[in-house]
């Protein structure tokens, strides 16, 4: 897949202090894994068959449950699917240029803001390999999870920057909604969804199409392939 410059929607002219990056689907694969602990979850619990498909990626995981099981199961689920997910790591792995792309933006100026638990992120990003950022965002760290700007905002924050002054990389809706209402720069990120199901600023194949220019006030990101 190649962009001309003026399909990428001002992305190489803008310079950024800051990078937000969900983390499943987008920095990380963990599908295989999600798909297994929540097929067994609406098995144990008799619910949708397709729990586990990428129909609902990137929704908090109590919220969804809230949508489909009576209010006082919603908790006992969640703490099943919770235990689920933290025992199994089974081919989480950092996807194609995760790591070259974290490794040359400039340091602490890009974080992770996921729908995870911070035990769920811990897990996955160990598993993965690919760097801890020094302040995540986390469904523990807020109030409204995605697609409410409160995530994109708080990362932002903690990176010390404005929304409008960040670039976020998701590959869900909810996640995307989420970032554009929050003022961010939106990259999409196919695997999950397909991108005509992605209304981001700018749709990659992959993070292995960019490459990072350090400049007076933050960096560019320029599209290589």
């Amino acid at each position: 897949m190649t962009l001309d410059l003026d399909t990428t929607h001002g992305l190489e002219t803008r310079t950024f202090r800051g990078a937000l990056f969900d983390m499943d689907g987008t920095l990380i694969d963990s599908t295989p894994a999600v798909v297994r602990s929540w097929s067994r979850l609406a098995e144990e619990w008799g619910v949708m068959p397709d729990l586990g498909s990428g129909n609902h990626h990137g929704r908090p995981a109590r919220e969804l449950l809230a949508s489909i099981l009576p209010a006082d199961e919603v908790e006992p689920a969640l703490a099943r699917v919770t235990q689920l997910e933290l025992e199994d790591t089974d081919g989480v792995v950092a996807l194609p240029g995760a790591r070259d792309l974290l490794s040359t933006l400039p340091e602490h100026s890009w974080t992770i803001v996921t729908s995870c638990t911070l035990a769920l992120a811990d897990v996955r990003i160990t598993a993965s390999g690919i760097p801890r950022p020094d302040s995540l965002v986390t469904f523990d760290d807020v109030v409204a999870g995605k697609p409410d700007p409160e995530p994109f905002e708080t990362g932002a924050a903690r990176l010390g920057a404005h929304p409008s002054d960040c670039v976020a990389f998701e590959d869900a809706p909810a996640g995307l909604a989420s970032a554009r209402a929050a003022g961010c720069f939106t990259v999409g990120l196919p695997g999950t969804h397909t991108p005509d199901q992605l209304d981001a600023d700018l749709v990659l194949a992959s993070l292995d199409q960019l490459s990072v220019e350090l400049v007076e006030g933050g960096f560019r990101l320029r599209v290589t392939a």
